[in-house]
């Protein structure tokens, strides 16, 4: 059976595998990590598979139509995202049109929403695979003719859609197979935040923080933390070092959503890095209320470069508001505690969160300022389909359209919520603002470009430089 597993195309350099899918302001893209597990799987239980990651290559939907006219394949499973929804499932009728083939759909969105969408496909999409997929696409495969023994879809026949029992998560993540990287360029994706290239490493799964906007653990992977066992882990880095050993120029970036919720186990891999004397480089997500000077130091010892953190606010009672369970004390304490183990933190904030005010977004970009971070980020709150976040959104008004079309402006990642004292326009103001105040201090872009280490470092950043100074151009254009 030929099966195309695809990110399909949407708008340029939009990056559908973040938690704001959307073009950054950075031009972020990030390898289809969720759909290379999928590709695994299919291809250890014997089937014909190629992953195609459409923003990667710059292909459009002319492309698309090309790719399966030429494959006619059985089977296509495309990724879906809310922004992108409307286009993803014209992908979808693209395929009926070109070929006889089943289409899979996957992703936040189809998850959130499966009923909704598969009605709104009006049978271009025949199945959805509700949260986290790797096994549930490979059983889908195997059961077209009986889809009501397979958990954790809805499916669409006859006009009707039909939903199937939930699936239970992935208890031992070693089973998997490693991502199905050989179809794919590695050295094609980029952040300006990591050096170059970076190589995704997914160590545990779910998060038991309950952060009201936070799409992945409440749509795709739980709130139970599941590990992977160390030596499996490290097992992955050698894996990935043969397939693209230019990654020892880059670094591995641990995409769990916590790596440090749990300090012995972190320990555990970064001892086995050292075991096993690989020289690399790497960085980790990390929270507020996890810092620990002795992990810190064990984590940097192993090659740690830097700890990317979400401190959301600079203000509490937003913090409060979407349960972040987390102090602004918590914050400058392992701001101290990451600069005294010499790691480097890249901080993460939103403007928009439900409290938000003008005054709150001021005190929250003066807070990020204030706090000494290597680099930040600043995005507008989404409330994604399936959070908290959007039941909220929605039942006080706060949501401008679901009109998902209206998401994104020109494919710019951006809020998408208004409140009383705060409008969507602001929001977004405040966003660009805050990035100008940080990245454009004389005294930052010195010392940015004299901390420069090697070839591929100083490529990265004038690449990420450029990125961040042509959409500003580009806001200065409209």
């Amino acid at each position: 059976m030929d099966i195309l597993v695809i990110n399909e195309p949407f708008v340029k350099e939009f990056c559908r595998t973040q938690r704001w899918a959307a073009r950054t302001r950075g031009r972020v893209l990030r390898a289809p990590d969720w759909l290379a597990y999928a590709t695994a799987v299919l291809e250890k239980e014997g089937f014909k598979v190629k992953l195609y990651d459409f923003p990667a290559l710059d292909w459009d939907k002319q492309d698309f139509r090309k790719l399966i006219k030429k494959e006619n394949p059985q089977v296509v499973i495309l990724d879906s995202t809310t922004p992108s929804i409307y286009s993803d499932i014209e992908c979808a009728r693209i395929v009926k049109e070109e070929s006889c083939a089943k289409v899979i759909m996957v992703g936040p969105h189809i998850s959130a929403l499966p009923e909704d969408t598969l009605r709104l496909a009006k049978g271009a999409v025949d199945v959805a695979c509700i949260g986290e997929y790797d096994y549930t696409v490979c059983d889908v495969v195997k059961n077209f003719e009986n889809l009501d023994k397979v958990s954790g879809i809805a499916y669409y026949r006859d006009e009707n859609t039909y939903k199937t029992s939930p699936r239970s998560l992935i208890e031992n993540l070693d089973e998997l197979p490693f991502p199905a990287w050989r179809h794919l360029d590695l050295l094609s994706y980029f952040d300006g935040g990591k050096l170059h290239p970076y190589i995704d490493v997914i160590s545990g799964r779910g998060c038991p923080n309950r952060c009201a906007f936070c799409l992945w653990p409440q749509v795709m992977h739980g709130l139970k933390y599941r590990f992977r066992s160390p030596e499996n882990v490290v097992d992955e880095l050698e894996y990935d070092i043969k397939l693209c050993p230019q990654v020892l120029r880059g670094e591995f970036f641990f995409e769990d959503d916590t790596f440090t919720v749990n300090k012995e186990r972190a320990i555990l891999i970064c001892e086995e890095i050292l075991r096993r004397n690989l020289k690399i480089i790497f960085s980790v997500n990390a929270r507020a209320d996890n810092a620990d000077f002795e992990m810190f130091a064990m984590m940097k010892k192993a090659g740690c470069r830097e700890l990317l953190v979400g401190f959301e606010s600079g203000v509490q009672k937003i913090l409060d508001n979407v349960n972040k369970n987390m102090t602004l004390e918590q914050t400058r304490h392992f701001m101290e505690l990451a600069k005294k183990a010499n790691l480097a933190v890249h901080g993460c904030f939103v403007i928009g969160l439900p409290g938000e005010t003008e005054n709150t977004a001021r005190q929250t970009v003066d807070f990020a300022l204030s706090l000494g971070c290597d680099t930040i980020q600043f995005s507008g709150a989404v409330p994604f389909p399936g959070t908290r976040f959007f039941e909220l959104a929605e039942k006080e008004g706060w949501l401008k359209t679901r009109d998902w079309s209206k998401w994104l402006g020109q494919g710019e990642q951006k809020g998408v919520v208004d409140y009383p004292d705060i409008s969507e326009e602001k929001i977004n103001f405040y966003v660009d603002k805050a990035l100008k105040r940080f990245y454009f201090r004389p005294l930052y872009m010195m010392k940015f470009m004299l901390d420069t280490h090697s070839l591929s470092d100083l490529y990265r950043k004038l690449r990420g430089a450029w990125n961040f100074i042509s959409y500003n151009l580009g806001k200065l254009g409209k």
